[in-house]
């Protein structure tokens, strides 16, 4: 299995899958190419959020605003798993969560046929031919070769303190929901909390509220999530990915 994940829309996947589909006939599988443009820390929490829930695979990952540049291409092994991406930390939480042994490679991008599309020349090759060889033989693969490290990327943690906890909008997902860093179990035997100052019920599912109320819930990503009963939470709560929020029981 390779998985294919990215920013790019319609239709420049389909020129990687091109690529990859003359190289193996490895099943394809798409988690996304509607993440938020060139959004390198969006991407990686989603990552973390979907890559533990697959079975071993290549994982094909290019979110890369440093295209291009002098960025290095790597391929970074965890266990039965490769992640294939830009340098740009953008795989790092998604290899911490599946929590095993982290070996970096860095795969020679300087044949690339175009400095705008890596995803096509660069990357997807390259998952390809590690799929091929076996993610235990990456180290047989010409072209890619052992490294030291490679960009970390840590998505930041709240700070509670007693009642209060402070922490940020990490993502907002396409239903307007707006999930922050704060830990679900801070409000886990509340009631309501106030959001930023303004009271919220705290409940258990969006339905818990009238159609168009705002609640403060803990979905499947464990953390505060500032939703409305089918509306758009980020709106209602007036933030957006990057704003501060503080909670209060």
């Amino acid at each position: 299995m390779i998985t294919l994940t990215s920013d790019f829309g319609t239709p420049y996947p389909a020129a990687m899958k091109g690529v990859i589909l003359q190289r193996t006939d490895a099943r394809l599988v798409d988690v996304a190419h509607d993440l938020p443009r060139q959004d390198v820390r969006a991407a990686a929490f989603w990552l973390r959020e979907v890559v533990p829930h697959y079975p071993p695979a290549v994982h094909l990952v290019v979110v890369d605003p440093g295209v291009g540049t002098d960025r290095a291409a790597v391929v970074v092994r965890v266990g039965e798993h490769a992640f294939v991406a830009p340098d740009n930390g953008v795989v790092r939480p998604a290899a911490r969560a599946l929590d095993g042994d982290v070996e970096v490679f860095e795969i020679d991008d300087g044949d690339a046929a175009s400095s705008t599309f890596h995803g096509r020349d660069v990357f997807a090759p390259a998952a390809a031919d590690v799929h091929e060889a076996g993610v235990e033989n990456i180290e047989a693969v010409p072209g890619i070769t052992p490294a030291a490290d490679c960009v970390d990327l840590a998505l930041p943690d709240a700070t509670v303190e007693g009642d209060v906890a402070r922490g940020e909008v990490l993502v907002v997902d396409d239903f307007g929901n707006a999930i922050t860093n704060i830990p679900g179990e801070f409000v886990a035997d509340a009631t309501s909390v106030f959001v930023n100052g303004e009271r919220a019920p705290v409940e258990p599912s969006y339905a818990h509220v009238g159609v168009g109320e705002r609640l403060v819930t803990v979905a499947s990503h464990e953390n505060v999530e500032l939703a409305v009963n089918q509306g758009r939470g980020a709106d209602a709560f007036g933030v957006q990915p990057g704003d501060s929020v503080e909670v209060t029981r």
